[in-house]
């Protein structure tokens, strides 16, 4: 079967190629899926680099295959499969830690795998698991945002509001919760992108955040939310947040995060692999997890976050993927689609 990947790392990312590699057969409760769509993460980018969560590959000169997103259709169950069976239409996003989805016939624990929308096609649903799956643990697990912060207004800000999982975070904050959501953009199409997708207000984070949060006159907000980066707008950050709020990190750069300890705020560091990765056990959270977000989608509550279709699942279209990415330009999610 083909699969995309390469045998040495490169941050140039100009090393993908195509390989014909075998057919792998599924055990336990793997399933064995027909993979017909892929997005592509900042992950995918990081890791074919060298780097990113769960290290540069494997063996030199081994065959790595990266891609953490994925819809298609199972086509075996390990024996111990229970929560599908061949024909089911699925979406997921898998892990780090196996080969990634960038092949025709892609294993997978049944237990991160969720059904696919009935609503979407394979491109549409390929955009969504990771990103709601950081998303909702970042939100609902990590922050608990359930749980009000005394004296905080009952809002979240969200920093990269038109990226991948900036995008479903809104929607999901916006479907599932009583929170006034402020988002973060800078340019005129991605602050109607951010606003497209349910934020009640945009803020502007290439200029001081505190006075314009401030200006909305709601109050010091409970959560943040920071999908991108926060060295730059740390400062801003500690300032605006109530006493005693909560803040979820997804992004590893090195920031002074003492600023935080006068107001005795909470950090919660989030990695949608450490569940399939550590097999914690609540693993099958993800199943459910993305069980609901399908239905949100079905219901017409949530959109796909697809916004770029890069066309079949090739080397030069995934290494153009991947570039578009890391240039910091996109707005939602870019998928490909057949191979």
């Amino acid at each position: 079967m083909r699969a995309i990947g390469y045998r040495k790392a490169s941050p140039e990312l100009d090393h993908l190629e195509a390989f014909d590699i075998p057919k792998p057969s599924p055990e336990g409760r793997d399933l064995l899926v027909e993979v017909r769509a892929v997005s592509v993460n900042p992950v995918d980018y990081k890791v074919a680099s060298g780097g990113g969560p769960g290290g540069a590959a494997s063996d030199a000169g081994a065959i790595k295959v990266v891609g953490y997103d994925a819809a298609g259709v199972v086509v075996e169950t390990g024996r111990e499969a229970q929560l599908f069976k061949p024909g089911d239409e699925v979406f997921y996003a898998g892990s780090v830690g196996r080969q990634g989805a960038n092949m025709q016939f892609h294993l997978v624990d049944e237990r991160i795998v969720g059904r696919k929308p009935c609503k979407l096609d394979f491109a549409a649903a390929a955009a969504l698991p990771l990103t709601s799956i950081t998303a909702w643990e970042a939100m609902f697990d990590r922050l608990d945002v359930a749980k009000p912060v005394p004296g905080a207004a009952r809002a979240i800000l969200i920093l990269g509001g038109a990226g991948g999982v900036g995008s479903i975070a809104i929607q999901l904050a916006r479907q599932l919760t009583d929170l006034t959501i402020v988002a973060t953009a800078s340019r005129p199409e991605t602050v109607q992108w951010a606003k497209d997708m349910g934020a009640h207000h945009v803020v502007d984070h290439k200029k001081a955040l505190a006075p314009q949060i401030a200006a909305l006159g709601m109050g010091s907000p409970g959560f943040i939310f920071a999908t991108s980066p926060i060295g730059g707008v740390i400062a801003d950050l500690a300032e605006l947040i109530a006493p005693q709020g909560r803040v979820a990190l997804i992004n590893g750069e090195a920031a002074d995060l003492f600023v935080f300890r006068p107001k005795s705020v909470s950090i919660h560091f989030e990695l949608m692999f450490t569940r399939p990765l550590l097999k914690t056990a609540d693993i099958e959270a993800q199943h459910m997890l993305l069980n609901e977000v399908a239905d949100l989608v079905d219901s017409g509550r949530v959109r796909s976050t697809m916004r770029e279709n890069y066309g079949r699942i090739d080397a030069a279209n995934l290494m153009r993927a991947m570039a578009f990415l890391k240039s910091g330009r996109a707005i939602g999610k870019v998928v490909l689609a057949g191979f």
